[in-house]
This record gives structure tokens, C-alpha cells and sequence, in this order.
């Protein structure tokens, strides 16, 4: 694209059809008429905006390079002139005012306690897409719950009469260091949430030593996540294998070459699940669909992660961990193992780790949670000789809100545990402040814990420690989680059009 050319707003939007379709984003023009059926988001969005800037509805959910990498160059086709572009009025809805209410009315930082704090926060002052794309699972929102749930049935047996005077909280991941044994876990689409997206998690993370997966669908771009980080910081990648393999390869090269110490290859997702909270949302017609559409076959009912996710290939099978490992240097870790089987495969495989997984309740409703699945995992490993071994770490992720919980699957066996969603509702409700804040909170807990259940470093910390018989009774009673149940949104129902009763 040459910069030298020039577009004026007017001629941009001449072309506001299926025929002719062009859009500017970030000041830039670019046809996409022959892009729009292969839209993974489907053309109706696409026509939306055809002739008009679409920067806002594009930048949340894309990172910042995806237009320029999926078009070809004569399709971008230059500049314009912004003092040329038509600024429409944006009507401030109803429901956008209440948010905004509530971002002003926020309770301050140093009111918030706990994980469940922030949920509290972010589901009252983020968009509701946002909050519904984040917050659903799939189907029934069993194992969602379960995740939460399993934590519940595990019990302390502490020691008593130890000098806990000082305790270490601190541990390697991978062989990096990091302040807690818990990472910042992959999740997608940070700026859907808060402006500065996942750059929120990175600057945090490097102020306190804490390590972050960076996410294949994060809204930043890759290399401005790594760009933002302090000497040193160690990163993760979490890996979606593409379709096409070039692009997988290249991807993971670009990786390395930035010092990535870590490539989670997610398993668990040859099809994303149905999560009908953010499906939902695209039953809700706000009468925005573009006028080329009418009379057109349109899906509304795919949520935003379907829209983002068409290229991930259905075929990644154990045949392909040689190839992986014949493209990087980088430790190998399979991201969403849900049973003894496979985890006893993949140590077979030479991978240097699993993470025990069930992608947060948002793939196969009703299985199990990491918790439950890692006291068989252990327990093949050891029966094979495979367990503990210095070359294979066993993480688990999904469900955690205190660091009591982490101490349990560290007891059970766990290097150290993916914390997600808490650290993205900590940035969506208060930026990097935030994030920080959610550090600061698990290091009190842990500390806090390991002194009560006489644990002086994360290595004392042991299976006696705990009394996991009741995980796998999934009828036993607890007392019920208060805090988890005030924060939990049911699913709703399929509702009748208002305007026609």
C-alpha cells in the first residue's frame, strides 16, 4: 500500500454494498467485498460498516495486524483524509449510561478483598457482550460451577508447632522464576473489557515477578505485549494450531526468536463449545444489521468466540507433537488434558508438561474439573515411575479464587496453577492498578495459609496436607460458597419479542 494515496470520506463510502465494500480502520481504507463470506464473524457485521470507519467495532476483538495479514496488499488501499470522514453521533443508550454510572461509583481499590470483588466489578461496568463473553461456558454451566465447586471438597490437615516465622511463597515455572507459584493463564479479547487490553496484565506481571501466558486471540498484538515488558520478564504462549501450518510455523518461530519460554499447545478445543450467554447476545436485535442484508440468511446466534475461532484446526491429533518439536526449542506443554490416559501419553510424547484443564468451562460441559482429574494423573505417573520427575510439570487451571485453593493442588501434585479469569475482571474494573491489587491479595492469602497450615515453602507443602477422598463425590455436601453464588449469572432463557406483545 502505497501511503502516498490519498481517500477522501466520500469516496470511501460509495462503496456501502455487498458489490463494492470498503472500510477504514485506523485510518487506513481497504476493500473487503471479496472478504465478507469468508469473515469468520460472518459479512453482516462487515456490512455494517461498509463505507464508514470501523475501527471501534473492530479493534476490541481483533489484534491489531489481523486485516493486514488476511488481505492481500492490493486490497489495502491507502490513507484518508480523517477531516473528510463523516462523524456520526453516537447515541448513549440507556444501558451505556448505567455503566458508566457504575464505573464512576466503583467501590476504591482498597475496598476489594478478594477475586470475587472484582467479578462483582467487572460484570457491572464492562459492556454486556464483553461480560457475556467472558463470563459464559458451555452448555449447562456445570463444570463451570464444578471448577469452583471441587475446591470446596478438599480439606486441610495442617501442622502445628513449626516455625513459620518467614515462609516462601516464591517457586520456578519451567525453570523461571516467578513471586507466586501461579501464572496469568491465557484469556482472549482483553480490550473488549478495558482499553489497554492485555497490556494491563503485562505491566503488572512485570513489576511483580509473575508470569503471563499470552493468548493466540489476545486484542493486543504479540509484539506489542512482549515490547511492553521489563528486562527479563519471562512470557508463555498459548498456542491455537491453525489451519493453515505455515502460519502456525511462523507463528512459533516469531515466538521463540522473542524469548517466549513456554509453548502451551491447547488441546481441548477442535470445536469451541456452545456458551449460550454470549451466543445469546446475537438473538438481541438492536435494529443495527446493515440494509444490504435484508432478505439475507443471516447467523446471529454464534456469539462472539465462534466468530474469532474458524481457523483452528479440528485435525491436531498425537501425530503431530514430532512436528512441534522439530519447529522449537521452546518447552512443549499440552494444554487440556483431562485424563490419566492421555497425561501417561504425553509424558510418552517427551513434552516437558501438561496443564490439567477443561479450558474454564467452556468446552465439554460435565467434565471434570483439573482438581479432581490431577489426583489420577498423579497416581498413573507414580505407578509408572514417571512421577516426580524434573522434566515434566504437571499444572491445573479453572476455578481458583484463593490462594487455598492454589495450596491444595500444589499439595495434590501441581508445579503450579493458571489463574484467568480473576486476573482479566481485575483489569477490566481497575487497569494494571488492578492486577496488582489481585497480586498483592494472593500474596496475603498465601502467607496467611502457609502459616496456618504450617508450610514454610511451597516445596513442604505435601498430599498429607490435604484429604482429598471426597473430590470425586460429586453429591457430598459442603457448606455452600456464598461469595462464588453472589457472583454467578444464571443462564436465561430464549425470551418473546417485547415489541410485538
Amino acid at each position: 500500500m502505497s501511503d502516498l494515496h490519498i481517500l477522501t470520506g466520500p469516496e470511501v463510502a460509495k462503496h456501502a454494498s455487498r458489490e463494492s465494500c470498503w472500510i477504514i480502520v485506523h485510518g487506513k481504507v481497504y476493500d473487503v467485498t471479496e472478504f465478507l463470506d469468508e469473515h469468520p464473524g460472518g459479512s453482516r457485521i462487515i456490512l455494517k460498516y461498509a463505507g464508514k470507519d470501523a475501527t471501534e467495532a473492530y479493534e476490541p476483538i481483533h489484534p491489531p495486524d489481523a486485516i493486514t495479514t488476511n488481505l492481500p496488499i492490493e486490497k489495502h488501499l491507502g490513507l484518508v483524509d480523517a477531516s473528510t470522514v463523516a462523524r456520526e453521533v453516537k447515541v448513549i443508550t440507556a444501558e451505556e449510561q448505567m455503566r458508566q454510572a457504575a464505573m464512576e461509583a466503583r467501590p476504591p481499590l482498597d475496598n476489594i478483598l478478594n477475586m470475587h470483588d472484582f467479578e462483582v466489578v467487572a460484570k457491572n461496568v464492562i459492556p454486556a457482550k464483553a461480560w457475556a463473553y467472558y463470563s459464559s461456558a458451555s452448555d449447562d454451566e456445570i463444570t463451570l460451577r464444578e471448577n469452583r465447586m471441587a475446591y470446596q471438597r478438599v480439606w486441610f490437615r495442617p501442622r502445628i508447632l513449626r516455625d513459620v516465622s518467614s515462609v516462601d511463597w516464591s517457586t520456578t515455572i519451567l525453570g523461571q522464576k516467578s513471586t507466586l507459584p501461579v501464572y496469568i493463564s491465557a484469556t482472549a479479547l482483553g480490550k473488549l473489557g478495558h482499553p489497554d487490553g492485555e497490556l494491563c496484565l503485562t505491566k503488572a506481571a512485570g513489576k511483580h515477578g509473575v508470569i503471563q501466558m499470552i493468548a493466540t486471540l489476545a486484542s493486543c498484538s504479540f509484539d506489542d505485549i512482549v515490547d511492553a515488558a521489563v528486562v527479563g520478564q519471562p512470557f508463555f504462549l498459548q498456542l491455537y494450531v491453525n489451519r493453515d501450518r505455515e502460519i502456525t510455523w511462523k507463528y512459533v518461530q516469531h515466538a521463540e526468536k522473542r524469548g517466549v519460554k513456554g509453548l502451551f499447545i491447547t488441546v481441548d478445543a477442535p470445536q469451541l463449545g456452545r456458551r449460550e450467554k454470549d451466543m445469546r447476545m446475537k438473538f438481541v436485535d438492536d435494529g443495527a444489521g446493515a440494509e444490504v442484508q435484508k432478505g439475507q440468511e443471516v447467523q446471529k446466534d454464534q456469539g462472539v468466540a465462534r466468530a474469532i475461532s474458524s481457523f483452528i484446526d479440528p485435525s491436531l491429533s498425537w501425530n503431530d507433537i514430532p512436528w512441534f518439536q522439530s519447529i522449537t526449542k521452546m518447552p512443549i506443554i499440552l494444554k487440556g488434558i483431562a485424563t490419566a490416559e492421555d497425561a501417561v501419553l504425553a509424558y510418552e510424547a517427551g513434552v516437558q508438561g501438561i496443564v490439567l484443564s477443561n479450558h474454564g468451562g467452556r468446552q465439554l460441559d460435565t467434565a471434570r474439573s483439573g482438581l479432581e482429574v490431577l489426583v489420577e494423573v498423579v497416581a498413573a505417573l507414580r505407578a509408572r515411575g514417571y512421577f516426580p520427575s524434573s522434566r515434566f510439570e504437571i499444572y491445573v487451571d479453572g476455578g481458583v479464587r484463593r490462594a487455598s485453593d492454589v495450596l491444595k493442588a500444589l499439595a495434590l501434585g501441581a508445579t503450579a496453577v493458571g489463574v484467568g479469569r480473576p486476573f482479566l475482571y481485575a483489569f477490566c474494573s481497575y487497569g494494571q492498578e488492578g492486577v496488582e491489587k489481585a497480586i498483592q491479595i494472593f500474596r496475603d492469602e498465601f502467607e496467611m495459609n502457609m502459616r496456618l497450615l504450617g508450610a514454610r515453602t511451597v516445596r513442604e507443602l505435601v498430599p498429607e496436607m490435604v484429604d482429598a477422598r471426597a473430590l470425586s463425590s460429586h453429591v457430598v455436601m459442603t457448606p455452600a460458597d456464598n461469595l462464588f453464588d453472589a457472583t454467578y449469572q444464571p443462564l436465561s432463557v430464549a425470551k418473546f419479542k417485547e415489541s410485538k406483545l
